[in-house]
């Protein structure tokens, strides 16, 4: 029988944030767990660190340059000939997910048998003036069933704490039960309770957190908040003068915090991620009572980072370690598939190579829309040719962003202002010493700009001419090809 699969996504979570990757604070052991009978990917980069653009890689196997989604924009539909749920559901497999999906418009299938969605606090929805099919009350399953069991007038905004906080935290104002994070596991358990037994599955349990706001349960709160954190690092190139300005700011990007209210933001973000352990443990219990476990082969990832006080920064959206890196890992609990158990991957992967690492998984052919790579080889240990970097970019005002890295090395361009940054991620791996303007790697960072001029030929932004960088060219969160497909 082909194997079932689980795809289980976090919002927001840094790739650091591991206690299996000797994170100092942090504990996760059910992900532990994950990644000693596993493969963990040490090089695992998201290529437009925010949630739309992220997701549209996850489904549809592209590169942004495909996908056409380069930055964050609501409202615009999701018509991809080739989505990941379809492809399977074409191989006979019973597609669902539960909870985040991000696509528009919001109740969009994208090829799944079924959704029970829970997109957490999106201005798009809940905004008074949003249309009928788009507004909250309509478009959100977690909500329905909070007002339920709650009560009327139960709301996520209850606490006070806003979805773009990360500087701010405060234990969850409900009963634990009550928690978005234990609603996606109880739902995805339900699903195995329903599910087809003659197909094979395809479940997606998508968490909104540990994304902000940074509301763990007590009990996870308690865990942290008293704990002594590590200063977090700052290179020597951070803004100043920017973290003075925002560091009043509970929603900024750049902001200098007072050392207790940045303590209390890690041990609520901490909190929320070892909260999300447990009832990952918590499902994959379920898929042991169900006895699915051995025949489900499992990948866990983030969406992107989270900066959490690095360089000052916060969020998500920068080129930085802590924004654009994340965890990855795949798992084979039965054994079934070949897969080196308790190994490590070096080379640079992002997550377009999900969707033909789950169709090869499942016997499905990859269609040729589909820009990522297959996995399951370097999960098997077979040194196939790879790719030698990862391209990534974000459209974000005047932070505007592309990036080139193996995973060794990284070179920055700020699009809008022509800022660069190089950094030697072996000796420097928390970004200190910013090496572009170096004369002793003027050679190497002007090879690694020759990488990105190659990806950046005949953009449409004209970021290209003449085979210079282009500074200062316009930028928006979607490419002319998505805006204006019929």
């Amino acid at each position: 029988m082909k194997p079932n699969l689980l795809l289980i996504t976090v919002d927001q979570m840094r790739f650091d944030c591991l206690s299996i990757q000797n994170h100092p604070v942090v504990e996760t052991p059910n992900l532990d767990a994950l990644a000693n009978r596993g493969v963990l990917f040490n090089n695992a980069y998201s290529a437009t660190p925010v949630c739309i653009p992220a997701r549209a890689a996850i489904m549809t196997g592209m590169g942004q340059h495909s996908h056409g989604r380069v930055g964050y924009a609501d409202g615009i539909p999701w018509t991809y000939e080739h989505m990941l749920a379809g492809e399977l559901a074409k191989e006979d497999y019973h597609t669902q997910c539960v909870g985040k999906m991000h696509v528009y418009p919001t109740r969009n299938l994208c090829g799944f048998h079924n959704i029970v969605l829970h997109d957490g606090y999106l201005h798009h929805n809940r905004n008074a003036a949003a249309s009928y099919g788009e507004h909250f009350n309509q478009c959100d399953d977690y909500l329905q069933w909070l007002w339920r069991m709650a009560g009327p007038d139960a709301d996520l905004t209850d606490h006070g704490l806003d979805c773009n906080a990360s500087t701010v935290a405060r234990a969850w104002h409900l009963d634990e039960g009550l928690h978005p994070t234990n609603w996606t596991v109880s739902e995805s358990i339900d699903f195995l309770r329903r599910r087809d037994p003659g197909k094979p599955f395809f479940l997606w349990t998508s968490f909104v957190r540990p994304h902000s706001p940074l509301d763990p349960p007590a009990a996870y709160f308690d865990l942290y908040k008293d704990v002594e954190m590590p200063d977090s690092p700052v290179g020597d190139w951070a803004d100043e003068a920017a973290a003075e300005r925002g560091r009043f700011n509970p929603t900024t990007i750049a902001g200098k915090l007072p050392k207790r209210r940045l303590n209390r933001a890690k041990a609520g973000y901490y909190a929320l991620i070892t909260h999300l352990d447990d009832q990952i443990g918590r499902l994959l219990n379920a898929l042991q009572e169900y006895n699915v476990l051995d025949n489900t082969l499992i990948l866990f990832t983030s969406d992107h980072g989270e900066l959490m006080g690095d360089h000052h920064l916060f969020r998500k959206g920068l080129p930085y370690e802590g924004s654009a890196k994340i965890p990855f890992i795949v798992c084979d609990p039965g054994g079934k598939l070949g897969l080196r158990a308790g190994s490590d991957v070096d080379e640079p992967i992002e997550l377009r190579d999900i969707m033909p690492t789950l169709l090869e998984a499942a016997g499905a052919p990859i269609p040729k829309t589909v820009e990522g790579k297959s996995l399951l080889p370097l999960c098997k240990g077979e040194g196939p040719e790879w790719r030698s970097y990862v391209h990534g970019e974000m459209a974000l005002g005047e932070l505007s962003n592309q990036y080139v890295t193996d995973g060794k090395v990284k070179y920055i361009w700020y699009s809008q202002t022509g800022k660069e940054q190089f950094f030697d991620l072996l000796q420097d791996p928390q970004e200190l010493n910013n090496l572009a303007e170096q004369p002793e790697q003027s050679a190497e960072v002007a090879a690694w700009r020759e990488v990105l001029i190659h990806e950046l030929e005949g953009r449409e932004e004209g970021f290209v001419r003449e085979g210079l960088l282009i500074a200062g060219r316009p930028v928006k969160p979607a490419l002319n090809h998505l805006l204006f497909e019929k």
